[in-house]
């Protein structure tokens, strides 16, 4: 029996029920996970006639070779259990969250006689109250600095046993901990700053406030002058943080706002927290879109997966747009949330607008993550950097030119080399600079280009063809990017010109403004900042500036003159009485053994050495 035939008789068996189904390649792959209301109907509609499937859908039914499936007694476990599946086995064709394996979550141990608040990667089933997931693993980090500044928890991890009172850690004596380790806090105190905490996080900052002045006038009436100071420097923080909340709703309550944007192959979904009825966090979550769904149904899809791991669910989720089957995903959350919740898409006032403003936002990221995408494809790239240039056909071999000196001393230049837009290291050569005597980044430039295409010149002239086509100084480049300026630029046509290799196209890219300037061309270019040509140069340049400054400091430690402390004889006393009495490396170099000798210290073995130690590096 076939695979086809195996798959046509699991078809004809199929049952008309609510469960799940899961579809595998060649390898027993799980490639893509749905859920049915009736399994025979929907399963059987991916094997129909191919011109009624979209493209990326005939492009997953042609890997299917084989299928199982779970029947369940309710729609509802179908999605469950749907959720539970993607979530472990990531099949290539569903949608989902990208890296959201890394999202972040806020961790409060609640269910620990003196909690502690930590970051998360995923929720466990241990009475922890979990906040999150957050896309912004920093912004996470800094809420937790605010907090434990703001709210003296404990850091340390591990059960606390007062009745073992040890030694406090520094944290308590700069008033980010109340010690429980030390006895100095019963657990009922300690509860109460939990408390406030967990309200702080929730965005309930008017119900915080409340308990905060109530707990400092009680502490002022009791005389406890310092714990009033404390809940009064707490006060005064999250007034503040309050007042920053710039967007309120006319209405209380809790709720989501969810708003997705959808690409061809990719969406983006933006989510703003509304608690107590204002504006307390916004995030945004990239998803995958394989098979080519529209935005109802990978809104639905971003529901589904955000709450199945959602740190909370509050009883109002507000949408940019109808989805399929939002009774079935309220009759979900409200057994997850164990209490009403509500799905909808709001028609007027200012939860109409949230919205908006939400699609507007993940418009927004979309668009730059498209961009971001685009400019990380090197075809893509080299094809605008074609367009932009006016090249004839794109630079599938680009040579990048930097030159360094330190204080005017060592001069040296370095090539890169970026294939069909990649780094290609092994082509990567470094010089140093000899004609140059002092800081001349034109003059070294010239030097640069010229030695590079010596040898081709040589070649060429003589009419013999180049032996080894893998040495890197017997190509000839598409295009040259230069470090710097119109003056360089210039500096490097002029080498060229004179190897007669003028009909390569030359461009240069200045720091700062980033301004592209072309041999030939009065204006220099001014490419967007997203641009997919401008950043594929700046990798370009970076990477030349990088290698430069590298080797630069291999041969400079960071002394002036440290490459004499190379030569066998010379020390620190030796290297400061050359420089005192030559002024520099270059006017060695000029100098006889006899004069070399007569600097205060030297003799003349030690002469002899440096002499020929500075013809060997103007050899290399």
């Amino acid at each position: 029996m076939t695979e086809k035939d195996t798959i046509q008789d699991k078809l004809a068996r199929l049952p008309r029920r609510p469960g799940v189904y899961l579809m595998k390649d060649q390898r027993g792959k799980i490639i893509y996970v749905g859920k049915a209301v009736d399994l025979r109907q929907r399963v059987r509609s991916y094997f129909q006639s191919a011109q009624k499937l979209s493209p990326k859908v005939r492009a997953l039914v042609e890997k299917i070779a084989d299928l199982d499936y779970t029947v369940t007694d309710t729609e509802v476990e179908a999605l469950i259990l749907e959720s539970n599946l993607i979530k472990e086995y990531k099949p290539r064709y569903n949608i989902d969250l990208k890296d959201d394996k890394h999202y972040p979550y806020l961790r409060v141990t609640v269910q620990e006689p003196f909690p502690r608040i930590h970051v998360a990667r995923r929720v466990e089933k241990d009475g922890a109250r979990y906040f999150g997931p957050y896309t912004n693993a920093g912004a996470v980090r800094e809420t937790i600095r605010l907090i434990r500044r703001l709210f003296p928890l404990r850091h340390c991890r591990g059960p606390v046993d007062p009745a073992k009172s040890g030694r406090p850690c520094l944290n308590r004596h700069i008033d980010r901990c109340l010690a429980p380790c030390d006895g100095e806090v019963g657990e009922e105190e300690y509860r109460k700053l939990v408390d406030e905490v967990l309200l702080f996080l929730e965005g309930k900052q008017d119900r915080l406030l409340h308990e905060l002045a109530a707990r400092m006038e009680e502490a002022a009436q009791n005389l406890e002058f310092e714990k009033a100071a404390r809940l009064r420097d707490q006060y005064q923080a999250v007034e503040a943080i309050r007042e920053k909340q710039k967007i309120a709703l006319t209405e209380g309550g809790d709720r989501d706002i969810i708003a997705l944007a959808a690409g061809e192959d990719l969406g983006c979904a933006q989510l703003f927290a509304v608690r107590g009825g204002k504006l307390t966090g916004r995030e945004h979550f990239l998803l995958t879109n394989p098979t080519g769904e529209d935005e109802a149904e990978m809104l639905a899809a971003f529901l589904r997966r955000y709450y199945t791991h959602a740190g909370e669910i509050p009883p109002e989720i507000l949408l940019s747009g109808e989805i399929p089957d939002a009774a079935l995903l309220e009759e979900w959350l409200r057994g997850k949330r164990g209490g009403r919740v509500r799905i909808h898409v709001p028609q007027r006032g200012a939860k109409k607008d949230l919205a908006r403003m939400a699609l507007d936002n993940a418009a927004m990221f979309l668009e730059q993550e498209v961009l971001r995408q685009r400019a990380r494809d090197p075809q893509a790239a080299l094809r605008a950097l074609t367009e932009a240039l006016s090249l004839e056909e794109p630079p599938c071999r680009i040579e990048g030119y930097d030159i360094s000196h330190l204080h005017g001393e060592g001069t040296v230049a370095a090539m890169v080399v970026f294939e069909n837009g990649v780094a290609k290291p092994s082509d990567y050569r470094r010089f140093r600079v000899r004609s140059v005597d002092k800081p001349d980044d034109y003059a070294s430039m010239r030097e640069t280009l010229s030695r590079r295409f010596a040898r081709l010149a040589a070649l060429r002239d003589a009419g013999e063809p180049p032996e080894n086509m893998e040495d890197p100084f017997l190509l000839v480049p598409d295009l040259i990017l230069i470090d710097g300026g119109i003056g360089q630029l210039n500096a490097a046509r002029q080498a060229m010109e004179e190897a007669g290799y003028n009909d390569v196209p030359m461009i240069s890219l200045a720091k700062e403004e980033e301004l592209v300037f072309v041999t030939g061309r009065r204006e220099p270019l001014r490419l967007p900042r997203n641009s997919a040509a401008l950043q594929l140069l700046q990798r370009v340049r970076d990477e030349a500036h990088r290698f430069v400054i590298t080797y630069q400091r291999k041969r400079r430690p960071g002394v002036r003159g440290s490459l004499l402390l190379d030569v066998p004889g010379i020390g620190e006393a030796r290297r400061k009485a050359l420089l005192k009495h030559f002024g520099s490396i270059a006017e060695m170099r000029r100098a006889s053994v006899e004069q070399l000798a007569e600097v205060e210290g030297m003799n003349e073995a030690v002469a002899a050495t440096l002499y020929e130690y500075l013809r060997e590096e103007d050899r290399t």
